[in-house]
């Protein structure tokens, strides 16, 4: 287990070096476009900064917004916060809120900046097809990803996406429009291509470290629970609640709050599994039951 946390933390914190290197860059190249590699950088850190504040402080709220999360009922929420309560003590940290989704799928999700901002929200689906070890398990799952700041890393990460995106549309606008015959053709080019291709590497790597933090989180669970078996038994049970279903596997769930959950919400195509935020199923379970 202590194996697993070390070597995922380096993994992402190398791919988070080469995202933030990646998008100096595009910043120094717009820049260049307008005879200011410099103001490119400046001005790309300060858009970036300020959207990822929008993010920080909002983004919590509109996520449990437009994922029909609600508070549980006293039935749901006694057995609920028996598991939450005793598993945020034995990871240190303040108990987060806990919401529900009604939805017949087996999943779940946590969100917000920080411990002291944090909630974990729950599909009844979980609640009725888990049993205890297995729910402590998935809820062990989600207060890791608050513990390790991984809600936080993931604003960073959509973050730097949406700048990229506006970033490579402003670059491809300038090349097309602007004065270009005296710049150094090679770079032009190189401005060219990554206008085109910069929104894919941006979010190939997003979905790098997406993946890095649930091997992450599904490593600190098991020694937050001391039994990975559990969390192996429920992520058994979410793939052939996924296998079943034709269509989105969580109704209320969408591209922007996918890399959220536990699990791939989205529908099964060739596109979603080839651009998944989460590894695949069968590799995390074989991975916790080797600890």
């Amino acid at each position: 287990m202590y194996e697993q946390i070390a070597s995922n933390k380096r993994k992402s914190l190398f791919f988070v070096l080469l995202f933030f290197a990646f998008f100096l860059f595009l910043g120094w190249l717009l820049g260049y476009l307008f005879y200011a590699p410099g103001m490119g950088v400046i001005i790309a850190l300060l858009f970036a900064f300020f959207y990822f504040l929008l993010q920080y402080y909002k983004g919590d709220k509109f996520i449990l917004f437009v994922s029909k999360a609600r508070k549980p009922t006293e039935r749901e929420g006694r057995y609920l916060l028996n598991v939450v309560e005793g598993l945020a003590i034995a990871a240190g940290i303040p108990k987060p809120q806990v919401y529900v989704i009604d939805d017949d799928a087996i999943n779940a999700f946590a969100t917000g900046r920080d411990p002291e901002h944090a909630s974990i929200v729950v599909t009844t689906g979980a609640l009725k097809k888990l049993n205890r070890l297995e729910l402590e398990g998935v809820i062990a799952h989600e207060m890791s990803h608050i513990k390790n700041y991984d809600i936080r890393l993931l604003l960073i990460m959509i973050t730097l996406v949406g700048s990229v995106i506006l970033l490579s549309d402003i670059m491809r606008r300038a090349f097309l429009f602007s004065d270009n015959r005296d710049k150094n053709t090679y770079i032009l080019l190189v401005v060219l291509a990554l206008s085109i291709l910069a929104p894919i590497i941006a979010y190939l790597i997003h979905f790098a470290v997406s993946r890095q933090r649930e091997f992450l989180a599904d490593a600190s669970a098991a020694l937050l629970t001391r039994y990975p078996e559990g969390l192996a038994s429920a992520l058994e049970k979410i793939k052939k609640d996924i296998e079943a279903k034709k269509d989105t596997v969580v109704d209320s769930a969408n591209r922007s709050t996918a890399a959220l959950f536990i699990a791939n919400p989205l529908p099964k195509t060739k596109l979603n599994n080839l651009f998944s935020t989460h590894p695949p199923l069968e590799e995390r379970i074989k991975r916790l039951r080797s600890m």
